[in-house]
C-alpha cells in the first residue's frame, strides 16, 4: 500500500539538504479489516500545518512515519459488523483520524480528547487506502465534493475552537493567522454573529482572502501598530474573543493586550515544545480576568462540522492539488507558503457529488 511518510527526521525548511527532513512515498503493509472496520479508497488527503512537525520528530523519530489525517474517499469494504452507521460500499466519506476507545476514564467522563488509548489505532490516511473503525467515518452530503470533503477534519477544529470561545452574538472577535484554520474560523465566527471580526495576518494575499471569508477588518502586524489598531476597531474596549490560529511564538505574544476585560483567548494551534510565554498574572488574570484555553483535538465536533460544510467557502483552500507520487513536491510547496492549503490526490476516483 503506497503511503506518504516521513523518511528522514529534520525540519522541512532546513536550507541544508544534508540535515533537512525528507518526505517520500513508501510501501506500508495493508491494514487489517476488523469486524467493525471500514476500508476507504482515499480520494484526497490534505496537508495539515502539523505534518511538518512530525518530520521534526514532534511525536517520535522512528521512520518511516505515515502521514495524513485530513481525507475523503469511497467506501471499498465493510467488516462483518460495521453496520451501525448505515455506511455502504460506494459511499463518499470523510472522517476523524482518531478512534476514541470509549472505555477509559477520560472517555467515560466525556473528555475523549484525553483518551488513554488514542494512539493505538493511528492509521495514516495519506495513502491509497485507509482502514478505520466505522465510528470514525461520516457520509458526505451530496452537495460537498470529495475534494471539499477532505476539509471536514480542519472544519471540526474550527467548530471546536468556537465551542471553547463561548461566543455570544455581537461579541467582537479577532483571529490571528490567515492559514486554513484561521480562514475556516473566520467563517464559523461569522456564523456565530461575531462583530468587528478582524484578521491579523502579515501576508497580503491571506488578508484579502480573509476579507472574502468574512473578516470586517484586517491588520498587518508587521506594518501596523497592532494594539493601536485593535483599540480603534473596538472603541478602546478590546476584543471579547481572541483566537490564535497561527502557531507562531512571535505572533501570540501581543494577543493578551488586545483582549477586552473578561475576554476569552483561545490558543488554537500547535506550538513548539520548548516555547514558553511569560504571563503577568496580576495584569491578565487578576485585573483583566481573562480566560485562557487551548485546543488539542475535536471530540463531538464532527457531526456539526459536517452540517456546516456545505455552507463554507472552500474553493480557495482546494486549488493546489498534487498526485500521490509527487508528495515530496507537495510538501515543498506547502512549507513555502505559496498556497494556504495543499492537497494530495491519492486515487483518481469518480465523484458522484457536486464537483468543486
Amino acid at each position: 500500500m503506497r503511503t506518504v511518510a516521513v523518511t528522514k527526521i529534520g525540519s522541512l525548511r532546513d536550507p541544508d539538504e544534508a540535515t533537512r527532513g525528507r518526505i517520500g512515498v513508501v510501501d506500508f503493509p495493508d491494514q487489517h479489516l476488523g469486524p467493525e472496520d471500514v476500508r476507504v479508497r482515499v480520494a484526497y488527503a490534505a496537508i495539515c500545518g502539523s505534518d511538518p512537525h512530525l518530520a521534526e520528530g514532534f511525536f517520535g523519530e522512528d521512520v518511516p512515519i505515515g502521514l495524513g489525517h485530513e481525507l475523503s474517499g469511497i467506501v471499498e469494504a465493510l467488516g462483518e459488523r460495521a453496520h451501525r452507521t448505515g455506511l455502504r460500499v460506494g459511499d463518499r466519506v470523510a472522517g476523524n483520524f482518531l478512534r476514541f476507545c470509549g472505555t477509559c476514564t477520560p472517555c467515560r467522563a466525556g473528555r475523549q480528547q484525553f483518551c488513554e488509548y488514542i494512539q493505538e489505532y493511528n492509521r495514516p490516511g495519506m495513502s491509497e487506502t485507509v482502514t478505520w473503525h466505522e465510528s470514525q467515518l461520516y457520509r458526505l452530503p451530496e452537495e460537498v465534493s470529495l475534494l471539499e470533503g477532505c476539509l471536514l477534519e480542519p472544519t471540526s477544529v474550527a467548530v471546536r475552537i468556537a465551542d471553547k470561545t463561548n461566543i455570544k452574538v455581537g461579541d467582537r472577535v479577532a483571529v490571528c493567522g490567515g492559514g486554513p484554520i484561521g480562514q475556516l474560523v473566520l467563517q464559523v465566527m461569522k456564523m456565530h454573529g461575531a462583530t468587528s471580526l478582524t484578521l491579523i495576518e502579515p501576508m497580503a494575499e491571506r488578508r484579502e482572502m480573509g476579507r472574502r471569508h468574512g473578516a470586517d477588518v484586517v491588520i498587518d502586524p508587521v506594518a501596523e501598530d497592532q494594539l493601536h489598531r485593535a483599540q480603534e476597531i473596538t472603541g478602546g474596549l478590546g476584543f471579547d474573543v481572541v483566537i490564535d490560529a497561527s502557531g507562531s511564538p512571535r505572533a501570540v505574544r501581543g494577543l493578551l493586550d488586545i483582549a477586552a476585560k473578561g475576554a476569552t483567548v483561545v490558543y488554537g494551534a500547535m506550538y513548539p515544545h520548548e516555547f514558553e510565554m511569560p504571563l503577568n498574572l496580576s495584569e491578565y488574570l487578576y485585573l483583566k480576568e481573562l480566560t485562557l484555553t487551548g485546543v488539542f483535538v475535536s471530540p463531538y465536533a464532527f457531526p456539526r462540522a459536517l452540517q456546516i460544510l456545505p455552507h463554507l467557502q472552500l474553493a480557495e483552500l482546494t486549488q493546489a492539488v498534487f498526485d500521490l507520487e509527487d508528495a515530496a513536491e507537495a510538501f515543498r510547496v506547502h512549507v513555502s507558503g505559496v498556497h494556504p492549503k495543499v492537497v494530495i490526490r491519492c486515487n483518481d476516483v469518480a465523484d458522484t457529488g457536486r464537483q468543486a
